[in-house]
């Protein structure tokens, strides 16, 4: 089967959400229309596409999922994107912030990559005559909105509610579109809401961490919050299995790392108002040096959640083992339709298991979640390179009873 067809459409409607514009008294409205006041042009530029770039994930250091980003250069020999062209069909909807989205589609199915927000439209200069004009469209997720918005308090916020409904009421207070949200309810109740200035986005990142959870965009544009059900581990469900010796998906590359950059021996946890909650392994730090974890601010509601917080941490994290940072898939190769399908399937969190063939008839194997997404789409070549790692939390930890505040009771996409 040949490689996956690109489809990317520019809709030039204003507003966050995605899909037809439906207009009062004129438009038959269904499931994927949107409330508009006036005539949007959508445009479906995929026979221009020439090259696309799409970056979504976890930045692992800081704990959290980054603002994703998307480049797509469109072949624009009319000087339709010339924002200052009266002749182009889009003259007076060229403007920053309006959406676009890529899809794939494969098999039948398709499958989202990317949709956001484009920031510019930068247009190549040529150098001699003849030469082809190219449109680099530059393009951002809901994250960017996010951090442009402040407030100095969440709209109906109450002490007692879980991170679920703060995340709605975070949303709610900034009018996100209530069908652009995919949100768990939590396992952690929080405090009244600090009425500070900040942006939802730093907002709605101390609930993630609060929860030990996960705030992030998805491909399709939704704003998603998963708890620690889904961010602790995937216990009980089977991964997605890549091999080199042909018993699994084979792939193109694969990055195995052995390092302490994932270490971390000591934790200090203060809940807004409450006390420092410090927890360190001895043996580790000893073996490894020390290797510090600090989070302040968060609003669980007692010290005691936050010193099993930092508990779970320092348990989950005291160790390193071999792991794979990077698992690159080539999508231009043929007869990899399984592989293909995992590409474009494969989703945060996501359990996968990788195994590589090593001198001697050894191997390097092990199972970790999804935690990036990049797709880099040339004519002749398709890369997708997955960013793995281990769970945030171990989810046997947080299912002890030594831990039993963050106790998880189950684990279900």
């Amino acid at each position: 089967m040949s490689r996956p067809v690109i489809n990317v459409i520019i809709n030039f409607s204003t507003g966050a959400q995605f899909g037809n514009p439906f207009i009062l008294d004129q438009s038959k409205l269904d499931s994927l229309d949107i409330l508009s006041d006036a005539t949007a042009l959508v445009v479906d530029v995929s026979d221009l596409v020439d090259t696309i770039s799409t970056n979504r994930g976890r930045q692992l250091s800081a704990e959290q999922f980054n603002t994703g980003t998307a480049s797509v250069r469109i072949l624009d020999q009319t000087g339709a994107f010339n924002p200052q062209n009266a002749s182009s069909p889009y003259y007076s909807y060229l403007s920053p912030m309006r959406k676009i989205a890529i899809t794939a589609t494969y098999n039948g199915n398709s499958y989202p990559l990317y949709a956001g927000y484009i920031t510019s439209y930068n247009t190549s200069t040529p150098k001699f005559a003849g030469d082809l004009v190219y449109t680099t469209i530059s393009a951002v997720d809901g994250f960017r909105l996010f951090n442009n918005a402040q407030f100095f308090g969440v709209t109906g916020a109450t002490a007692g509610e879980t991170t679920g409904s703060r995340v709605t009421k975070i949303l709610d207070t900034i009018q996100w579109p209530a069908s652009m949200r995919d949100i768990d309810t939590g396992q952690t109740t929080v405090q009244a809401d600090p009425s500070t200035q900040r942006t939802a986005l730093a907002a709605l990142q101390n609930m993630a961490l609060t929860e030990y959870g996960a705030i992030y965009m998805g491909a399709d544009g939704k704003c998603v919050f998963q708890d620690r059900s889904v961010t602790a581990g995937s216990i009980g469900y089977t991964p997605v299995v890549f091999n080199d010796d042909g018993t699994g998906i084979g792939y193109f590359d694969v990055k195995w790392v052995f390092d302490d950059t994932q270490i971390y021996n000591k934790a200090t946890v203060t809940r807004s108002g409450g006390s420092v909650q410090t927890v360190s392994n001895a043996d580790s730090i000893i073996k490894y040096f020390t290797h510090s974890y600090n989070q302040s601010g968060l609003l669980m509601q007692t010290d005691a959640e936050a010193l099993q917080y930092a508990q779970a941490f320092v348990a989950s994290r005291q160790e390193t083992t071999s792991r794979v940072d990077l698992l690159t898939l080539d999508l231009q190769q043929d007869n990899y339709t399984a592989g293909t399908v995992a590409a474009l399937d494969l989703d945060f969190f996501d359990p996968v298991s990788i195994t590589t063939s090593q001198p001697q008839g050894t191997t390097l194997s092990k199972t970790q979640q999804i935690f990036g997404v990049s797709h880099q789409i040339k004519p002749d070549s398709w890369k997708v390179n997955l960013i793995t790692a281990e769970p945030i939390l171990d989810a046997f930890i947080l299912d002890s009873t030594q831990y039993g505040i963050l106790g998880v009771s189950s684990f279900s996409y």
